[in-house]
Formats: structure tokens, C-alpha cells, sequence
């Protein structure tokens, strides 16, 4: 990564030279796009791996690939707007360790140090000021895509606002976005962590609705640990910290969480806490920490799975997904989760409803009333024979008007997936920015070549 700068001690801007290289690498992709003539699907080589649930038999690893991992520049951050412009492939890591010279964060930073900006952006990103401001895609606000046919759009809420909003969740299927501008907050150099335990999910909850309506504290998220504890995580930024503690190696954050009252962290470790694991981490034996802790992370465990991918399951894989359950339909679905799945901790963060998606459809949105969501993440759920928990986890969403991001494994059937995503928009923005279906569609990438399968659900 580099930072585009004349080393302003107040601003890092963009020169003409450095504005020069940026159109160089979009004139490269661009031309690549339009002098293509390959009849195969397309997607994306990044420098980072994917931060999506790795798959053995995943289809898209034999696509033809547009080299993006060059687009790795911060491109101005500016202290007096509090916005940061950057290309996609910067890391959040590349990202807070800039801002943070400045007194500045970005509003949501995903757990993990390698997820990109851009990734972050088609994936949705959420994390614990999501209560607050939704995700990272609600903090942007602009876009610069390069389409399939080679041409490249700027997009805001003002200009191309239907292509603005449809690229997030679409997972590289719409375009390549390579450059974006979004929104920082001011931070202090730490965070005072404090824990509060509630029995029951009613508590919970109620103090949830109780700190996001005050706004009183920076960060919540919390972690549920069976039917009777639930333990709710709150930071607040502070100027100055009688001790800090740090969970880059013997310990780990999540492990701290039933344990502890209150808790120091510096502000970068506390954005990172989770990047060994967020709610189960290993190795889990202080020896084996001691030995391996440093070296197992976020990135060296994706890394590694995206170059044994061969040796992934092929059946019965392990759970890692997220939900996003309506805040009054929450109780419905912990009392399923609790009788048949039964797997703890769950990573639960408050969502702010900001915008009504126009990637779900709105026969969804009507039947969605609450102000808050709650995302839970389940990691690590080893599925017996005989069992689908992700198509159980699908089944149980629709029964309780959830829904689930694309990252992990996805069994909806085709009718059933475009009656939650919403494929007038997609279609839309598809036919502008994607005629020829080059990236694939959003049903086929995540549902069908995800798994291995060829074509859509009719073939």
C-alpha cells in the first residue's frame, strides 16, 4: 500500500502525478475489459484473500481474472471534511494506521485487518458503531466503477444514485469499483471497555434499545453464551488508560469478554481485537500460543485455506454465517436457536435500520418495522450427517423475515432468493453496468458456482 501525499503534516492530498497513476491503472482494467474475448465468467485478483467462507469446490477460482491488486493507494485524507479517499485493494488495517495519525477512524472497521475497502463495500461490512451508522457501505459517498464494457461511472446518492446503491452486497457482480470516498469519526487514543451481564434476552435487549437511544457509548456488540447469559460490550473513546491490554498473542479478546468487568485498549487494538477469532480461537492451549500465536490470524488462515482449498470439506462443512434478525423478532429466533442448534458463543452487534436496502425487495422491507437489526454471527458449527444447518438457518430466516449475507454457503432455491433480492434493481443496474454477463449474476455467483454447480437452478 502506498499513501498518495506531498507529506502534509495536515492532509494527505492527491498530486498530479499520483492522480495520473490512478487513471493509468483504471485505463489498464478498462481496456482489458473492453478488448476481452473470452467467453468465460469473469471476476477479481485481489491482493488480499477473499474474506468469504472458503469452499472446496468453488467454481470462481477458474474464472479469467482483472488483476486489481495495484489499486492499493490512499488517496487523500482530509481532516476538515472527515473523508478519506482511497483505491479498493487498501486494507482496513493500510487504512486505521493512516487515519489514526490524524485523530480519525473510519465509522465502521471490520474485525479483520485484510479486508479491504472494497470488499468491504460488496460484502457489507458491519461492526460495533453499526448501531449508530449501519454499515460501511452506509458511510460512503461515492463510487468510481468501471463497468464490463470498459467505461467508467461516478456514482452518489446524486449521480447514478440507482448504481450508488445497488453495488453494495453485490459482491463483484455488477462492476469493479475502483476507487471510493467515505466517511471518518474522530477517535481518542483508547478505549475504556465495559461489561454488562444480563440473564435473560428481554434484559438484553432492552439495554441494547436503551444505549442506542441515549447514544452514550462509541462502540456496542456483545456475545451471547447460552440461553441465560448474554454479555454486552460497550466502549467508550478516552484521552488517557491506567493500563492497556493487548489479545495479539497468549490472549484472546473474545475469551476476556465473560470474565471482565472493564477493559483498556489502545484504539487500534481494540478495531482489531477479533483478528485472531471472534468468538473461538486457536491454537487454544497457552504452548501452542505461545508457539504459533503469532502467526495464526485472520489472514494466514484464509491464506492457507484458499491455497489447500482441495482439501476442504466437501460435504458437512463447518457454520460460519451471519444473520440479520428484526430486533422485535429476535426472542423467535434465539428460542429456535437455543432448542436446535445450541452452539455458543454467538457475536451479536445492533444494525440502525439507515436506509431501506433497494437490493431486497420491498415486498421484505414491509413486513420489517423495527428501527434496529441485530446481526449474529455463528462461527465454528460442526454440522452431524444428515443435517444442513445453513439451509436450516435459511428455512428459519424466512419464517421470521431475516436475512443473511452472502458470504458463507448459500442453498436458496432461485424463486425463493429473488423473492428477498430484489432482481428488478439488480436487473436494471445489471443491464448498464453489466449487459453481457461477464461477472455473472448475483443468484449464479453466490448460490450456484459458490457450491461448484454449473448454471443456474433450472440446468
Amino acid at each position: 500500500m502506498r499513501i498518495a501525499t506531498e507529506l502534509s503534516p495536515s492532509r494527505y492530498s492527491p498530486t498530479p502525478r499520483h492522480e495520473e497513476r490512478h487513471k493509468a491503472k483504471v485505463d489498464r482494467i478498462a481496456r482489458q475489459l473492453r478488448q476481452r474475448t473470452s467467453t468465460r465468467p469473469a471476476s477479481f485478483k485481489k491482493k488480499t484473500p477473499p474474506h468469504q467462507v472458503p469452499k472446496h469446490g468453488d467454481l470462481r477460482r477458474g474464472d479469467d481474472k482483472i488483476d486489481l491488486s495495484d489499486l492499493d493507494e490512499i488517496l487523500e485524507i482530509d481532516p476538515v471534511t472527515l473523508t478519506c479517499t482511497v483505491e479498493p485493494a487498501v486494507t482496513f488495517d493500510e487504512v486505521v494506521q493512516a487515519t489514526l495519525r490524524h485523530g480519525l477512524v473510519p465509522i465502521i472497521v471490520p474485525e479483520h485487518k485484510t479486508i479491504s475497502l472494497g470488499g468491504s463495500v460488496a460484502g457489507c461490512s458491519i461492526e460495533s458503531m453499526s448501531f449508530k451508522s449501519g454499515g460501511f457501505h452506509d458511510t460512503c459517498l461515492e463510487y468510481e466503477i468501471i463497468t464490463a464494457k470498459g467505461d467508467v461511472l461516478r456514482c452518489s446518492p446524486g449521480e447514478n444514485p440507482l448504481v450508488f446503491q445497488m453495488i453494495h452486497g453485490s459482491f463483484g457482480t455488477l462492476g469493479v469499483l475502483s476507487k471510493l470516498r467515505f466517511r471518518l469519526v474522530r477517535a481518542a487514543p483508547y478505549v475504556h471497555m465495559t461489561y454488562e451481564t444480563y440473564d435473560t434476552l428481554e434484559a438484553f435487549q432492552q439495554a441494547i434499545f436503551r444505549h442506542s437511544t441515549a447514544q452514550d457509548v462509541d462502540y456496542m456488540d456483545g456475545q451471547i453464551f447460552s440461553a441465560t447469559k448474554h454479555v454486552l460490550c460497550l466502549g467508550r473513546f478516552t484521552e488517557e488508560a491506567p493500563y492497556t491490554s493487548r489479545y495479539d498473542w497468549l490472549k484472546a479478546y473474545c475469551e476476556s469478554i465473560p470474565v471482565r468487568q472493564e477493559d483498556y485498549l489502545s484504539t487500534y487494538d481494540y478495531l482489531f481485537r477479533y483478528d485472531r477469532g471472534v468468538t473461538h480461537v486457536s491454537p487454544s492451549s497457552l504452548v501452542g500460543r505461545a508457539l504459533f500465536g503469532k502467526l495464526v490470524h485472520s489472514d494466514s488462515m484464509l491464506r492457507a485455506a484458499h491455497r489447500f482449498h482441495r482439501f476442504l470439506p466437501k460435504q458437512n462443512p463447518s457454520v460460519i454465517v451471519d444473520v440479520f434478525i428484526p430486533f422485535s423478532r429476535t426472542a423467535e429466533f434465539m428460542d429456535w436457536y437455543h432448542q436446535e442448534v445450541r452452539h455458543y458463543p454467538v457475536w451479536c452487534v445492533p444494525y440502525k435500520r439507515v436506509h431501506d436496502y433497494e437490493w431486497l425487495t420491498p415486498q421484505w422491507w414491509s413486513g420489517v418495522q423495527d428501527p434496529l437489526f441485530l446481526d449474529l454471527a455463528v462461527y465454528g458449527l460442526q454440522q452431524p450427517p444428515g443435517r444442513n444447518f445453513y439451509k436450516e438457518f435459511e428455512d428459519e430466516l424466512l419464517r421470521v423475515n431475516g436475512t443473511k449475507t452472502l458470504i458463507s454457503y448459500n442453498y436458496y432455491d432461485e424463486q425463493t432468493f429473488w423473492s428477498l433480492w430484489n432482481r428488478d434493481t439488480y436487473q436494471a443496474v445489471k443491464r448498464l453496468t453489466d449487459p453481457d454477463n461477464v461477472f455473472r449474476d448475483l443468484y449464479t455467483k453466490t448460490c450456484r458456482a459458490a457450491l461448484g454447480l454449473e448454471g443456474d437452478s433450472k440446468n
